[in-house]
């Protein structure tokens, strides 16, 4: 027997909610009144003339009295339609709306409208079914086989209704296939919220608060009508189930939409396309999703994209992210991801954000454990290669860069803006520490600029910090300094043939005060000896440091070069600001514990903080919690710059800093500029002097018409203004230090 039941036709338009669910004195419309932005008395019965054209133009309706609209209204603009149940129709008058070279007229025709409130001047053409809900003014609905809402809608967001039982809430399993991870979306959810809630999963106290500021934020009660929001077009659309739908809003073509909340505004307009079937998730404002794409039990951020068949499933993508032909599953990621290519797989992931999956790369390709319970993590600007592969569970420090190549071990990468390949033909790991700064300072500097121009964002409920001139990864800088201290000092007893205990590590500290004074002193030693590395890669085999002095001094080049940037920065905001001022509001321990909350960066303790304040309710509701995560964010400039003047004391050895010192940083500051000036046009220009690059054209002549030169290309014109303008404010700061002298 099907699933098929029958019905009177007095049943079509009726009783939505079931009375065992209304409460004394409530109607099925209890909750559908006070969803429409109109007041109830603007709408009128119709009049005996009114019903005569109606029925005359071919359109039926089993109670014409239930049928209310507002003034002014022209009858004959509705044809050969269907309407039951109450349905309420504002302003009707022979208007033509246009979107995209259509003119369609005002009206409805060829329809099924089932207890639904159509705002004004709307354009309802050809949907098959149109059933429960709440159309805002200016829509063009044309050519929907169906749209309509079940009395226990619940927008995507992970809660259940009233006498529903627990087993229909949808949860999300991030960052880990086995679901010890999982998370409930929401309507609103930013990264941060999701990264609190997957990572933390060690406090039940903090779980269950998350659970229930989730289920507080929305209405449990059945019978939601759904919304299309004023100035939307939908046509030629498959199914449409479940859905709310914000302003604006362009959904064309699309197979399937089903529990959903689609937010979109007038100055963010979200667009869905052809072929599309999303399900069980929350769309972001001015997302766009086209050509065949698929997501299941999601979260897309603000200003993002999926794109040419896409698969997002059990996975939150942060803001200003684009995603087109792969697939994404079991993520978390950070704003600013981008992945364009078919080949690309990503699964079970925490993706801090800046980054770029090649062709080709499977991250979380294979496990080493007997479920599919593991996880990578990656640090901001994370870069795997051209097919690379890597394993569950691996994790990787900011800004790291993998070479082509088959990672058939796990991976903990501490150092940040390295360089890693696995060297195949000698059985080996190599890892070239900031590599970044030392060879590729021109993509460096220009991911910098371009997540920012790239951020159209009006709605910035998410926090981002976009430089990699940060207390984060300051702090990764500092903690591969002692790495490298370590590793070369090891490396030194070796060559001298000294203890075993060295390698082993019953004493690091001698080998790290050695490390540390070769790093410092002449080129030839450090040069002279092959520097391992240890926990680093799951084998057995080498695990090589290339060029350790100079990515020391890289290191030690760029915590100055963030620190000054920073603290110059401070002054410039402050005119009246002198150094001992300074001195007085900055000094203090630097804070090495930084949080990643989902792009924003706080001092790990603050976070603890706010986590607290959860807990006992002091935050109560995801609303407060963000405004708590906009206090942070206001709070930020001073903890960098505080941490920027730490940093600085320590580059000196010292527990506060001198005026003349600090005079002398600015002006090494300004050779700073044009030194990352420079490189930035160097990097660049290695791409024209490539032989094999010129092959494919006729000569020179034909390559700068078709390619410009390093000297045109418009990020070196760029980075160029952009130093000129540091020096000019660090110039301006010395002369107020000598004004002060």
């Amino acid at each position: 027997m099907n699933d098929i039941l029958v019905h009177s036709e007095a049943v079509l338009g009726h009783d939505f909610v079931s009375p065992r669910y209304l409460g004394p004195g409530e109607t099925e419309y209890r909750l559908r009144d006070g969803q429409l932005d109109k007041p109830l008395d603007s709408y009128r019965s119709l009049r005996h003339l009114d019903v005569e054209i109606l029925i005359k133009n071919g359109n039926r309706c089993s109670d014409w009295g239930k049928i209310l609209v507002r003034e002014p209204f022209d009858a004959t603009l509705i044809r050969n339609s269907e309407f039951a149940g109450l349905v309420r129709i504002g302003r009707l008058e022979r208007v033509v709306l246009e979107h995209h070279d259509m003119m369609i007229p005002a009206g409805i025709t060829d329809s099924r409208v089932i207890a639904c409130d159509i705002g004004d001047e709307c354009a309802v053409h050809a949907c098959n079914y149109l059933a429960h809900y709440i159309v805002g003014d200016r829509c063009i609905l044309l050519n929907n086989d169906e749209i309509h809402v079940s009395d226990h809608a619940k927008w995507g967001n992970g809660i259940v209704k009233e006498g529903e039982s627990e087993d229909v809430r949808v949860w999300l399993d991030l960052m880990n296939e086995a679901g010890g991870r999982s998370v409930l979306a929401f309507d609103g959810m930013i990264c941060a919220d999701a990264y609190l809630w997957a990572k933390r999963r060690e406090d039940s106290v903090l779980m269950e608060r998350f659970r229930e500021m989730t289920e507080a934020a929305f209405e449990h009660r059945r019978g939601e009508y759904g919304v299309i929001g004023s100035g939307c077009v939908l046509k030629s659309n498959h199914i449409i189930k479940d859905v709310r739908i914000g302003e604006s809003a362009y959904i064309k073509g699309a197979n399937k939409l089903k529990n959903l909340t689609i937010r979109s505004s007038e100055t963010e307009r979200t667009q869905i396309g052809e072929g599309v079937e999303l399900v069980n998730g929350i769309v972001g404002y001015g997302c766009r999703v086209f050509y065949g794409c698929k997501a299941v039990r999601f979260v897309m951020g603000t200003n993002s994209a999926l794109k040419y068949g896409a698969r997002l499933i059990h996975s939150v993508l942060g803001d200003n992210s684009t995603v087109s032909c792969c697939e994404i599953l079991n993520n978390l990621i950070f704003p600013a991801h981008e992945q364009h290519h078919n080949t690309s797989f990503l699964i079970a992931a925490l993706v801090r954000g800046q980054s770029n999956m090649a062709a080709g790369a499977t991250i979380g390709s294979n496990h080493n454990s007997r479920a599919n319970d593991g996880e990578i993590d990656a640090g901001r600007g994370f870069w795997p290669g051209l097919s690379t592969s890597v394993k569950h569970s691996s994790r990787f420090a900011s800004y790291c860069l993998l070479a082509k190549g088959d990672y058939r071990f796990e991976l903990d990468v501490p150092f940040p803006f390295a360089l890693v390949a696995d060297d195949s033909a000698r059985d080996r790991l190599e890892i070239m520490p900031a590599y970044w700064w030392m060879y590729n300072m021109y993509a460096l500097l220009r991911n910098e600029s371009k997540f920012g121009s790239r951020d159209k964002r009006h709605s910035r409920a998410q926090n981002i910090e976009f430089s990699p001139f940060a207390p984060d990864i300051a702090e990764e800088a500092f903690a591969s300094l002692e790495l490298l201290e370590r590793f070369v000092g090891r490396a030194w007893y070796r060559a001298a043939g000294g203890a075993e205990a060295m390698v082993e590590g019953t004493d690091e500290e001698a080998a790290r005060v050695k490390g540390r004074a070769l790093l410092l002193g002449p080129k030839e030693e450090v040069d002279a000896l092959e520097v391992l590395a240890s926990g680093i890669e799951n084998s057995r085999r080498r695990v090589v440091i290339q060029k350790p002095r100079r990515a020391y001094k890289a290191y030690r080049h760029m915590l100055r070069w963030y620190a000054m940037r920073v603290l110059i920065a401070y002054f410039a905001e402050r005119p009246d600001a002198t150094f001992q001022d300074a001195s007085d509001v900055l000094s203090g321990s630097r804070v090495t514990d930084w949080e990643n909350l989902g792009g924003q960066l706080a001092p790990r303790e603050k976070v603890e903080a706010l986590i607290s304040d959860i807990k006992d309710g002091t935050v109560n509701g995801w609303d407060e919690a963000h405004g708590e995560y906009a206090r942070l964010w206001a709070e930020y400039p001073l903890d960098k710059a505080q941490h920027a003047w730490a940093t600085l004391c320590e580059l000196h050895g010292a527990e506060t800093l001198e005026e003349p010192a600090f005079a002398k940083e600015v002006a090494r500051f300004m050779d700073t500029t044009r030194f990352i000036e420079e490189q930035v046009y160097l990097t660049r220009r290695k791409d024209y002097a490539n032989g094999f690059r010129k092959a494919t054209f006729r000569g020179e002549e034909e390559m700068r018409a078709v390619l410009g030169s390093p000297e045109s290309n418009s990020f070196v014109r760029q980075s160029r203004a952009d130093m000129e303008r540091w020096r000019a404010r660090a110039d301006a700061l010395l002369g107020r230090l000598a004004s002060e002298a």
